[in-house]
């Protein structure tokens, strides 16, 4: 039985731990640094098969059975991902008061990635001999135009023999992400001649086109039932106040809780671009993200595994939808979810917080989904 306080003294050390890595930048492609350090860690704690593979993930495996290797139990992969939203220029200044920390990227995802090791430490304290290998994975290229390639890279290596994927956040303990959510990226780009705001005046403007282009975008409707969702995030383009532009791109964000919609929008898009092109008019309308929806039914085994832990530590939990890492292994027909660790709030903004006091409880849902696990019935 482990005692309140060897729980709180965990907590400080996974909290400790989650500092030390939000101190190292880790934007989207740039993981490289914070894999080191991960796999340093990995190391340091005698997990067995430390590897970085060929995109920057980076693997560890918690032996079961006494390290026996013909136990015959399929395996387990727990992931966190890697990667933030802030470029390296951010301030990563950290800021500690009683019941919180805050700073860029400490709960989305690096008190995540901590808890890859500290899953290891609590089940070592408590000597748990797993019934199969338990594999942690610290994976890279899950924010922004990441599109999952990370956890692509996993399931690609582990396929359908594990038992489940699960997959860790730094916030939202409670929540269990059994559906995944639909997303496709475009980049849009307008090419004119261009010219001089006042020699060459009539003639096309590249950002002149894609504002037009973005309001017929904008304009567009979209369901609230499925929940459906267009965001123009990024606006880029011209050269100076009196030059007319020869280039402007924006970057397009679709989602969508049905696949059937998320398509019908998408086509939509497209045409709005097709239609746009002119003889001096150059429009490109190129995918530059696309993550997979796909789901668990709410009655899994699985959902209701992480169910019963989350409410063993005082907590009702709620099903939910998310564009995650489980978006892959979900669309794959395998099972999968995406829990949280703690609460918080200002994820993706500078002002990013969690809340130190539940993570003590976060840690023992996840000993409980992990122990359980082997006892599931699932594909049945």
């Amino acid at each position: 039985m482990t005692s309140r306080k060897n729980m709180l003294e965990l907590s400080s050390r996974i909290l400790d731990l989650a500092v030390a890595i939000q101190q190292i930048p880790a934007p989207t492609f740039l993981e490289r640094e914070r894999a080191e350090f991960v796999r340093a860690r990995f190391t340091a704690e005698g997990l067995a098969e430390v590897e970085i593979d060929s995109v920057g993930n980076v693997y560890a495996c918690l032996k079961g059975q006494h390290g026996q290797p013909a136990s015959g139990q399929p395996p387990l992969v727990v992931s966190a991902h890697l990667d933030t939203v802030f470029p390296p220029s951010v301030d990563l200044t950290i800021g500690r008061e009683a019941d919180r920390i805050a700073g860029p990227g400490i709960g989305d995802n690096s008190l995540g990635v901590a808890a890859l090791v500290g899953l290891a430490w609590a089940l070592g304290e408590r000597q748990v001999d797993l019934p199969g290998d338990l594999w942690l994975v610290a994976n890279v290229c899950e924010e922004g135009l990441g599109d999952l390639r990370g956890m692509k890279a996993v399931v690609e290596r582990f396929g359908d023999r594990p038992l489940a994927y699960i997959i860790l956040e730094g916030m939202a303990l409670g929540q269990v992400y059994h559906r995944g959510l639909g997303v496709r990226r475009y980049r849009i780009s307008a090419r004119t001649p261009g010219g001089h705001s006042w020699i060459d005046y009539g003639r096309p403007s590249a950002v002149h086109e894609l504002a037009t282009l973005a309001t017929r975008l904008t304009g567009l409707k979209v369901p609230s039932r499925p929940r459906t969702t267009l965001n123009v995030g990024i606006i880029t383009g011209g050269t100076s106040v009196n030059t007319i532009a020869a280039e402007a791109a924006l970057e397009l964000d679709l989602r969508s809780e049905e696949s059937e919609v998320l398509e019908e929008l998408a086509a939509q898009v497209e045409q709005i671009c097709r239609l746009a092109k002119r003889q001096d008019v150059e429009i490109d309308c190129e995918v530059i993200g696309s993550r997979p929806a796909g789901e668990i039914p709410g009655e899994h085994p699985l959902v209701r595994l992480a169910e019963e832990a989350i409410r063993a530590v005082g907590y009702e939990p709620r099903r939910n939808i998310g564009s995650t890492d489980a978006n892959i292994p979900l669309s794959r027909g395998l099972p999968a979810v995406t829990i949280g660790l703690s609460q918080g709030a200002g994820a993706h903004t500078v002002h990013e917080y969690v809340q130190t006091g539940p993570l003590e409880k976060g840690i023992e849902q996840v000993v409980k989904l992990v122990k359980g696990v082997w006892g599931l019935s699932i594909g049945e």
